[in-house]
């Protein structure tokens, strides 16, 4: 199609506020969909999309509309992810288009997803056409949700288009705001084909199916590729585009999203943001995206040892659908050869467990959650530990900087109070806190990231009753008093358990893990000390108890010695098999800990 009748956009918005339901709207109104596959949550094709009811990849996917001046335009839409550890999947969308639609639920306003969103579009420098969503709710409220588009966002409300994606309201005004205000693209005057690399998949009839945006040329079946970050020449196999479901085509033009495979079978040759560009007369790269450094990292093993290289190959397959994902291998004395996973938050984390499990058929277990330490050794050199099992010992630390996170908050302003106390449990600090409305707040606070990465996001879910939503951004290090904590079965440490804990936190943490672990550990025949160290300093201790067998019973009579004599013989034996016996933690007993 001719390039002025292109338009490349996504839809973006904080969590829960209608852009897949808006999606919906648009494939069906614009005939992609017929009524018999329609469905609600189209677009979210993941089992685990539609059960949380969140998005977590972004779908591209290309509708042909007819418009009110008879005209007939391509336009191509990518649905994108809403929550703040989806951010990376949102950055690159935005990089493969010339403008964005800003949904804004009517009910609940501008909140703190919206604010990064917008943020990161304009940022590339995107037309943003503003839509007040779930005008038809009781409890809307457009008034104020416009008067917010101005104070907040500095959008005139104007611009904004009323709608209600479920009732099918302002669908029409939608298109033609679309066709009309956002640009078509145009070519960047490179020598040759010239694409960029935003997205891909592992198909195990096709191998890797990349997703692309064409800026320079045409690609076509048959053609000889390049991609530029790793220098492969490739024979492109097939060209298409989704609608939703991938379909062949002859050709992709400038300006077009589609896909393309070509004979590429390991996930490892392609990276996110690459060009490609034409093998025998190549253009220069691409503006792609920032790479993105993980905040979180977690060891994954399988449960049966027997599954490691079974669970190596599905990490490769799961980075390339998702290549905010990164891993290494490890290996723990108490669960054996594993991988070292870097992850954006614990959403993510979650996501990418549950994948494996349910995608990959995997059982698997995840070590405790733990975030990057820069630690400044009393030789001068600096080291980054993202596992406590590599942290010196404290003789040779000089300080330790963990890193911190700018979070912004927007709150109900009852609900201020409780928010100050949650910082404050948090070490976090309130830089400063500006009235929104009559209704919010919005707190700008400094907090340390090891401390939001486990609960905080459902806290303030539950502080403020559902009303307030978080976004943050790395901001940071922090000299901190951080101590390993370490726990001991019957005097050995175990790996999986350490943990890197503010010295403030540690005696709370290390009796409650103490205490989960004395009722997940089986009995043995002797007694088990369960210990939390510092160093060499131990700060909680539970006991699990031994069976006991009644060495007494043959006795039925005769002098007291006799009983003392063999209590004693029994009191010997069981020291002996204390000092020689081994406790087998159950797989069981770490899955505990780790829910804990």
């Amino acid at each position: 199609m001719e390039t002025d009748h292109i338009r490349n956009f996504c839809i973006i918005a904080h969590i829960d506020h209608g852009k897949t339901t808006l999606s919906d709207r648009l494939l069906a109104r614009t005939g992609t969909i017929t009524e018999r596959e329609m469905q609600d949550q189209l677009l979210d094709s993941m089992d685990l999309e539609r059960e949380r009811g969140i998005t977590i990849k972004a779908h591209p996917v290309t509708m042909v509309y007819r418009a009110r001046n008879g005209e007939t335009y391509e336009l191509n839409l990518i649905d994108t992810p809403g929550h703040v550890d989806f951010t990376y999947e949102v950055s690159r969308s935005l990089a493969a288009c010339e403008g964005a639609l800003l949904i804004v639920d009517a009910a609940q306003g501008v909140e703190a997803q919206t604010v990064a969103n917008l943020h990161l579009a304009a940022k590339q420098n995107l037309e943003i056409i503003p839509v007040i969503n779930k005008i038809d709710l009781p409890h809307a409220n457009v008034e104020q949700t416009k008067a917010q588009l101005e104070d907040i966002l500095a959008i005139p409300a104007e611009n904004a288009i009323l709608a209600s994606a479920k009732e099918g309201i302002g669908i029409d005004e939608i298109l033609e705001a679309i066709v009309q205000r956002i640009p078509p693209p145009k070519p960047t005057g490179a020598p040759s084909l010239q694409a960029l690399v935003f997205d891909s998949y592992f198909d195990t009839f096709k191998g890797v199916v990349n997703h692309v945006r064409m800026f320079n040329g045409a690609l076509e079946r048959g053609l000889e590729v390049m991609l530029l970050h790793s220098g492969k020449s490739l024979e492109v196999k097939e060209v298409g585009s989704f609608n939703p479901k991938p379909y062949e085509r002859e050709q992709l033009g400038v300006g077009e999203t589609g896909y393309f495979t070509a004979n590429i079978k390991s996930p490892l040759d392609v990276k996110m943001g690459d060009t490609l560009t034409d093998a025998r007369h190549p253009s220069p790269q691409l503006h792609g995206f920032q790479e993105i450094h993980p905040m979180v990292f977690s060891g994954i093993y399988p449960i049966n040892t027997a599954d490691y290289e079974h669970l190596k190959t599905n990490l490769a397959k799961l980075q390339l659908n998702d290549s905010a994902f990164v891993y290494q291998a490890e290996t723990s004395v108490a669960l054996g050869f594993g991988f070292r996973c870097g992850f954006l938050g614990l959403l993510h984390l979650e996501i990418v467990q549950e994948r494996l499990r349910r995608e990959y058929g995997m059982d698997i277990i995840a070590t405790y959650p733990s975030v990057v330490y820069r630690v400044q050794m009393t030789d001068g050199t600096v080291k980054e530990i993202d596992n406590p099992a590599f942290l010196p010992e404290p003789n040779f630390i000089n300080q330790i900087e963990e890193p911190m996170v700018r979070a912004y908050i927007i709150c109900p302003n009852e609900y201020i109070g409780d928010m100050l106390n949650l910082l404050t449990e948090k070490r976090g600090t309130v830089l400063n806190t500006e009235t929104l409305d009559t209704r919010r707040v919005m707190m700008t606070s400094r907090v340390p990231l090891n401390e939001i990465v486990i609960d905080f996001h459902d806290r303030i879910k539950s502080l403020t009753r559902g009303y307030g939503s978080m976004d943050y951004e790395p901001d940071g290090l922090q000299v901190s008093d951080m101590v390993k904590l370490d726990i001991l079965v019957n005097s050995e440490p175990v790996d999986a358990f350490s943990c890197i804990v503010h010295r403030e936190k540690a005696e709370g943490r290390g009796r409650a893990l103490a205490a989960r672990l004395r009722d997940v550990i089986p009995r043995q025949q002797f007694a088990v000390p369960i210990q939390a160290a510092i160093g060499g300093k131990i700060i909680a201790r539970e006991t699990v108890r031994a069976f006991r067998k009644d060495v007494t019973a043959k006795c039925y009579g005769g002098d007291i010695t006799r009983k003392r004599k063999l209590l004693e013989k029994q009191k010997e034996g069981k020291k002996r098999m204390k000092s020689i016996g081994a406790v087998n933690i159950p797989q069981e007993a770490f899955i505990e800990v780790l829910k804990a």
